[in-house]
């Protein structure tokens, strides 16, 4: 199959618009504690569709799985669950450093050693990227997104600038910069191993072409083993909230006991690869004064469609991919790129920055338009690439 790269950008762009707006149906999750639909919905997004699509479009998935080395089917679920403790450590990033400028560090460091990692394990990185144009301008549009990260920093921190002095110590009570960006440094690399989850699996792929599997669907199958080690992580500290919080019953009793949590209290903090963060689970709570049943019904359907729809956003990034060519490992500069673009839309039509100033706003439009750029300098590259060979 001849690579595309204007089509793997508008597939990376899809799998961006599905991680920015997966956190939708759980508004309609009713009298369930964060860990409860987190993990439910996770069954979904982790085991159940990826099985069920992978099953469904590749072929001899299990024979194919059977035959990859073991190595490769150990590395690729290890980096699964490294991913997930980078989530973890994602809501520590927030408490010392605050929002914007949290973000801004851990979301660099998870494009910038996602992207280039890859390449540079492989030995690729001095011959594919620096030895040649297309590997150039490629590298080029890696750091114009890494300026686009660092505009929307800059966004949040001119928001921030314009909060009291009483809003700024109720959202950065523990500020430390030295020991904040330790914690972004080990966040932002932990979460950049779901892209050297997807490089380890490349043997997998081979295999999973060579049982007559379509290109576009030949990194179905690595998402399948990377998956079952996010899922390992998510499901243990799931269950050791569960256990903690004592909300394992509210899998099976439509019934609420004690406190209801309250979700316009709740501290809902997503990494960019949408593990699971610490203040994630924090969360007031207001006293029921009478019994408070959840809908359990319709939290199931809600938790299973935003379970369903994270998955989707590596679904595209897997048809991306392969849209890439010879420069594939730039895939993960354009999902990045794509998730924050998606983000911030659904910020604004949310009305995060209702009431932002006029710099705050620039800001905010100029790292929109710098990230746009970003896309279509790193399609460019690959298009070039592809059109030399």
């Amino acid at each position: 199959m001849i690579p595309n790269p204007a089509l793997g950008v508008f597939f990376h762009w899809l799998g961006g618009l599905a991680s920015a707006s997966f956190y939708v149906p759980y508004r309609g999750v009713k009298n369930w504690a964060w860990e409860t639909y987190w993990l439910v919905g996770g069954f979904f997004s982790w085991i159940i569709v990826p099985w069920i699509l992978a099953l469904t479009m590749t072929r001899d998935l299990t024979h194919v799985l059977h035959e990859a080395p073991a190595s490769t089917i150990f590395w690729t679920y290890v980096f699964g669950v490294l991913w997930g403790l980078g989530g973890l450590t994602f809501g520590l990033t927030m408490r010392y450093l605050g929002m914007s400028l949290g973000m801004a560090v851990a979301l660099g460091y998870t494009a910038a050693f996602g992207t280039l990692m890859p390449p540079i394990f492989r030995g690729q990185f001095a011959t594919q990227v620096l030895g040649s144009r297309s590997g150039l301008i490629i590298l080029g549009g890696v750091a114009i997104c890494l300026l686009g990260i660092a505009f929307a920093g800059a966004a949040g921190v001119s928001k921030e600038r314009e909060m009291s002095d009483a809003q700024k110590r109720a959202s950065i009570k523990e500020f430390d910069l030295k020991k904040g960006l330790l914690v972004a440094t080990f966040s932002g690399v932990m979460s950049a191993c779901f892209a050297y989850g997807l490089a380890a699996g490349d043997p997998i792929k081979v295999i999973s072409l060579r049982h007559g599997t379509p290109v576009l669907w030949q990194g179905l199958p690595v998402l399948v083993v990377v998956l079952a080690g996010g899922f390992t992580t998510n499901f243990i500290w799931c269950v050791i909230l569960n256990a903690r919080n004592r909300t394992g019953y509210q899998y099976f009793e439509s019934e609420i006991r004690g406190k209801v949590p309250s979700r316009n209290d709740e501290h809902i903090l997503e990494a960019v690869t949408d593990a699971p963060a610490e203040e994630m689970a924090v969360a007031a709570a207001a006293a029921a004064e009478t019994p408070v049943r959840a809908p359990m019904l319709s939290n199931y359907l809600f938790s299973a469609l935003a379970g369903t729809t994270w998955y989707m956003q590596f679904f595209f990034y897997s048809m991306g991919e392969t849209q890439m060519g010879r420069y594939k490992f730039s895939s993960w500069t354009l999902h990045m790129a794509s998730i924050i673009i998606f983000s911030t839309l659904w910020g604004i039509a949310l009305k995060e920055w209702k009431g932002a100033g006029g710099r705050t706003k620039l800001l905010v439009a100029f790292s929109l338009l710098v990230l746009v750029a970003s896309t279509v300098v790193v399609g460019y590259g690959n298009y070039a690439g592809s059109a030399a060979h």
